[in-house]
């Protein structure tokens, strides 16, 4: 079972806004991200970055791209000491698909875009991401994304009929190979599932749990599916993805039974769904997990697309 694919699949990642930047040298931007999650790829030239979540200013170039969540506030520069503005002034009297700002010196360019998508879909990927994190081009798929930044770049060139939408879809194709781009370098190296992935006995037991995650599962029954005994397994699987068997099932039972409610199915059909015998079991596990129960979640957590300034 490809559960990483499943899962970017479930996120039904829909572009809110995008743009694609031209700076002149000298120039410098502070980004707010607001709660929504935000890509940049640097498609010619050169910047440094400044974040909260770096030390020392970070050299970025051609090629290089953050994945930024929501709520984090970033700044970029063409130089050290330049005047940096707020990328809502900016951004004021953006036209078109391409968009300049800065000084008469050297271009660095860059397409942004922030993106919407179910919170509830993307919380087990989104939750291992750092508020910040720098792919550099020799650490990505080169060749994919390079090809689709190209595309990028000459739909907004020529700005022919339905130009938007194409760029839309190709800024979201971009978004979806940065995170599949994380996945393959960092994201295994810390506790949690993708790490469970790269254990070829944990990822056995994995894949027979997402794909039947209501059926009575056992510490025993998925040992057998990695081929280890029941002790060796519950200390590894601890070992590797940070939590007990029990405490991974019941969290993604509640992650299954999030997205269901929201798809307004009644909570006892959402219970059964999820592995749970009664609507009682669910709201206890539910508000366990989430502090809430099931009902009042559903209520403060609808799914609709949200509009605003780029930045």
């Amino acid at each position: 079972m490809d559960i990483l694919g499943d899962m970017l699949t479930s996120m039904q990642v829909e572009n809110a806004l995008f743009a694609h930047l031209r700076f002149r040298e000298p120039w410098g931007v502070a980004f707010t991200t607001g709660d929504e999650a935000r890509l940049i790829v640097v498609g010619s030239g050169a910047s440094w970055l400044l974040a909260d979540g770096f030390p020392e200013p970070i050299w970025v170039e051609a090629g290089d791209c953050l994945i930024i969540k929501g709520g984090a506030g970033f700044t970029m520069v063409s130089e050290p000491g330049v005047e940096i503005v707020p990328c809502e002034t900016v951004f004021s009297t953006i036209n078109g698909l391409t968009h300049e700002y800065g000084g008469n010196g050297a271009v660095t360019e860059l397409v942004s875009g922030r993106f919407h998508f179910d919170a509830a879909a993307a919380e087990p990927l989104l939750s291992l991401l750092p508020a910040i994190s720098l792919l550099k081009s020799a650490e990505v798929r080169g060749p994919l994304m390079r090809t689709t930044l190209e595309l990028v770049g000459l739909e907004t060139k020529l700005d022919g009929m339905g130009a938007g939408l194409v760029v839309r879809h190709l800024v979201n194709a971009l978004f979806v190979q940065a995170l599949r781009a994380w996945c393959d370098t960092e994201g295994g190296q810390a506790p949690g599932w993708l790490a469970g992935l790269r254990d070829a006995r944990v990822s056995r037991a994995l894949g027979a749990l997402h794909a039947d995650i209501a059926s009575p599962w056992t510490i025993a029954e998925l040992a057998r599916h990695a081929g280890m005994s029941r002790s060796s397994f519950a200390v590894t699987f601890k070992n590797v993805l940070g939590e007990t068997p029990v405490e991974y099932l019941t969290r993604w039972r509640i992650y299954r039974a999030k997205l269901l409610l929201q798809q307004g199915i009644a909570t006892s059909d959402v219970a059964r769904r999820v592995g749970y015998e009664t609507d009682a079991a669910l709201n206890r596990a539910f508000n366990r997990i989430e502090g809430t129960g099931p009902g009042a979640w559903r209520r403060v957590n609808r799914v609709g697309p949200k509009t605003g300034p780029i930045c």
